[in-house]
Formats: structure tokens, C-alpha cells, sequence
């Protein structure tokens, strides 16, 4: 895939993404409760746009994760509101891993800036372990995890080593931010 046609995909993740945000926020959300009853007319499906919303923002990073994670946990409470988080965060992560194997660190530098991309390379070229550097991050909160994803997918990090460390490290956050949220509902 060349860096034009990545960016042409880019900028329809990013203009979707728009369109739904566009959507969501021409109805006047009072409360909680007026959100709530918004996202019931979507029935099955509201849990599903969640779930595929966050795998887009771990793809696409122009929102940060814990904002789905709070509007799940408030929309659908903290058990439906987390599966759908980490489902969707974990497929997205995954995807970003299978990407930047694929397309390379082009790819990569047209998601993140190539300070940032030095600034963390650095760092983890000194880094003894890699996978249990990521695995920490993975269970932090505001930790740039959706690069770290696109990060592992250049370096000699196995798919399934990645996997496991985003299955087994991933809920703790998300869970925690489901709890946390939750609570205003």
C-alpha cells in the first residue's frame, strides 16, 4: 500500500468517525439518562457500535481509548460497558500489530510523529524485555498503548506473544475505568 493510498484510508477512518461523532452529538444529552435512552433506539446494536468504535480508535488513535471506555461503562454499566471495551480495544490493538507488520514503519509514521517514534525506540532499545515492558503499559492507564501496538508489529515481537500479553494485560485498565465510570451511571 503506498503512503498516498494510506492516507486516503486514514482520512475516510477519520471522516466516519466525524460523521458518527456528528451523529451522536446533534441530539442534546441533559443527563445520563438522555444519553441512555438515545443509544436504547439502537437496541443490539448500540453495544456493537461500541465495541467497533473502540477497535477503529486503537487503529485510527485520534480519540483516547478511556473515553469509550467511560461512555461504555455509562451507556451499558460496567459488565457490558468492559466486554465491549476490551473486545473491541484487544481486535483493535491486534489489527494495529498486523498493520504495522505488513506496512512497515511508513505506516507507523504517518499514525504517530517520528518524535515520538525515536522517543520510544530509544527507550526500548535499552529496555531488557520488551514483551514485559508492554505488558506494564498494557496495565497502566494513559500509557500510548495504541503506538506501543504499531510499535511491536516492527520489531521481532511473535503475533502470538503479542496476542497474549494484550489478552492478559488488557482487561485490568479497562476494567478498572468500567468500575470507575460505572459509578455515575
Amino acid at each position: 500500500m503506498n503512503k498516498k493510498l494510506r492516507i486516503l484510508v486514514i482520512a475516510g477512518f477519520v471522516i466516519l468517525l466525524a460523521l458518527l461523532a456528528k451523529l451522536l452529538l446533534s441530539h442534546k444529552f441533559n443527563s445520563v439518562e438522555s444519553l441512555q435512552q438515545y443509544m436504547e433506539r439502537f437496541g443490539v446494536a448500540a453495544p456493537l457500535f461500541l465495541t467497533v468504535f473502540q477497535a477503529f480508535q486503537v487503529v485510527v488513535p485520534v480519540v483516547p481509548g478511556y473515553l469509550g471506555c467511560a461512555a461504555g461503562a455509562v451507556m451499558f454499566g460496567p459488565a457490558i460497558g468492559f466486554w465491549c471495551n476490551y473486545i473491541g480495544i484487544s481486535a483493535g490493538s491486534i489489527i494495529a500489530y498486523f498493520l504495522a507488520r505488513r506496512y512497515g514503519i511508513d505506516l507507523v509514521l504517518t499514525m504517530f510523529s517520528e518524535e515520538m517514534y525515536e522517543k520510544w525506540r530509544g527507550r526500548i532499545e535499552k529496555s531488557r524485555s520488551y514483551g514485559l515492558f508492554l505488558f506494564i503499559a498494557t496495565l497502566l492507564p494513559l500509557f500510548p498503548d495504541d503506538f506501543l501496538c504499531y510499535f511491536s508489529g516492527l520489531i521481532r515481537m511473535s503475533a502470538k506473544k503479542f496476542i497474549w500479553i494484550i489478552i492478559l494485560g488488557k482487561p485490568w485498565c479497562i476494567l478498572a475505568y468500567s468500575i470507575v465510570f460505572g459509578l455515575i451511571r
